[in-house]
């Protein structure tokens, strides 16, 4: 097929396509990080939500028609969307529509899983008229063009497509493990398995779905109806829905590889307070995986109105000054060092401070004569002069929340500042 009639049978398979972003999750293993929003609505990468990473590989795949599903904690996930996703023209038939939990089908229950998510919204779902529906997870980093995706779909005369990943076998817990045969039909799915299997001649990696579906919807409309009748099931795609399909429908998997070099993309689960902090740290590098300055796939977002980062007084022993560090719209470093750190909109680090392996969310201000490293400040934290955070393992346990790597969480409660400065 020549690279013309490939683009524009891409083009017309995005079009026919609705793609649906689970994001009710908890994310209760970010812990604090995720105690007045969902996952999907953690700041990441400076300037950026979680959420915006699937719904820009979703635009920037030509894939324009999308509805973000909602349930846990999602007032500032809601208010995001509505601030900056509302560029997509109606009359086009272009959308990002929210539809959060409101018992649609059974007024005494909210969402019970991923499935039952899907299966309460089918009559907006059939008013699309999709041919395929792509189901995405709302809380991962990743850059991936789905087209190429849908186009294996249907050359492989699918039911359902499986999006997978290769992972470290000691971390293959977290995830869904496949188990696919030579011509990658996946034959076996177990969910968050003790003992992962690994890929043939590789034991210590295995395969690892990446919450990504593609199915041929009038398919998903049957296998969503049978499970809404089973009393026994989770009602969630990985648990009940996919098991069930394996060895008597066409389910295949679509390894998560660079076209033209086979080598593979860049995807992160920052499920982890740990993971949330290496994830950004690596952004600080140098050649980062993840390049936020590909104009060639942006990342879209929300932009804050705020004024250029400023740094002020150059004094031998008070200089303001950031190294090895990505430093966001609205901060003022003023007399403090910063290095291989970053900081998101609006923060405010004072003379003499010095930051280092810092992730800053938003809003924070930093006082005086404070020494900080390997530390996540949640939004608006009020950091007192004099503060050390980074240095004592067993004062940063006491006071805050310190992960087995020796990262430590901050957040406005630990402080004793009960007013929650946004989400």
């Amino acid at each position: 097929m020549s690279a013309i009639i490939t683009s524009r049978f891409v083009s017309r398979l995005t079009r026919d396509t609705l793609a649906l972003i689970l994001a009710g999750g908890r994310g209760t293993r970010l812990k604090h990080l995720t105690l007045w929003r969902t996952k999907p609505a953690t700041p990441f990468g400076g300037k950026y939500r979680i959420i915006d990473f699937p719904l820009s590989n979703c635009i920037n795949s030509g894939i324009r028609r999308v509805c973000v599903l909602t349930q846990y904690k999602a007032h500032s996930l809601i208010k995001h969307i509505q601030r900056g996703w509302g560029f997509l023209r109606g009359e086009f038939g272009e959308f990002v529509e929210l539809l959060p939990a409101q018992q649609r089908l059974n007024e005494e229950s909210w969402y019970k899983g991923t499935a039952d998510a899907v299966h309460q919204n089918l009559d907006i779902i059939r008013s699309h008229d999709p041919k395929f529906v792509l189901i995405l997870a709302g809380d991962h980093i990743y850059k991936m063009d789905y087209g190429p995706m849908l186009a294996h779909h249907v050359e492989h005369e699918a039911d359902v497509t499986i999006g997978c990943v290769e992972v470290p076998q000691e971390r293959a817990q977290e995830f869904g493990v496949l188990t696919l045969n030579e011509r990658d039909e996946v034959i076996g799915l177990v969910e968050k398995p003790q003992t992962p299997e690994t890929l043939p001649g590789r034991d210590n990696v295995s395969l690892a779905s990446m919450g990504i579906y593609i199915f041929s919807t009038e398919f998903l409309y049957q296998q969503l109806a049978k499970d809404a009748r089973r009393e026994e099931s989770q009602h969630d795609f990985a648990r009940d829905i996919l098991p069930r399909l394996l060895g008597k429908n066409r389910v295949f998997a679509y390894p998560f590889h660079d076209v033209q070099t086979k080598a593979q993309n860049y995807w992160r689960d920052v499920g982890t307070v740990d993971a949330f902090w290496e994830a950004n740290m690596e952004l600080v590098g140098i050649d980062p995986e993840l390049d936020l300055y590909d104009d060639r796939w942006p990342i879209w977002t929300y932009q804050d109105h705020a004024p250029p980062a400023k740094f002020v007084f150059d004094d031998e022993d008070r200089r303001g000054m950031a190294v090895d560090s990505m430093i966001a719209d609205g901060c003022i470093i003023s007399g403090g060092y910063v290095n291989h750190s970053m900081l998101f909109q609006r923060v405010q680090v004072h003379s003499y401070v010095k930051l280092r392996d810092a992730v800053v969310l938003p809003g924070t201000d930093i006082g005086r004569n404070s020494r900080l490293q390997r530390v996540i400040m949640e939004r608006g934290c009020m950091i007192p002069p004099g503060t050390v955070i980074g240095e004592n393992p067993e004062e940063d346990a006491r006071r805050f929340h310190r992960t087995e790597k020796g990262v430590v969480l901050v957040t406005p409660e630990m402080l004793g500042q009960e007013f929650h400065h946004g989400s």
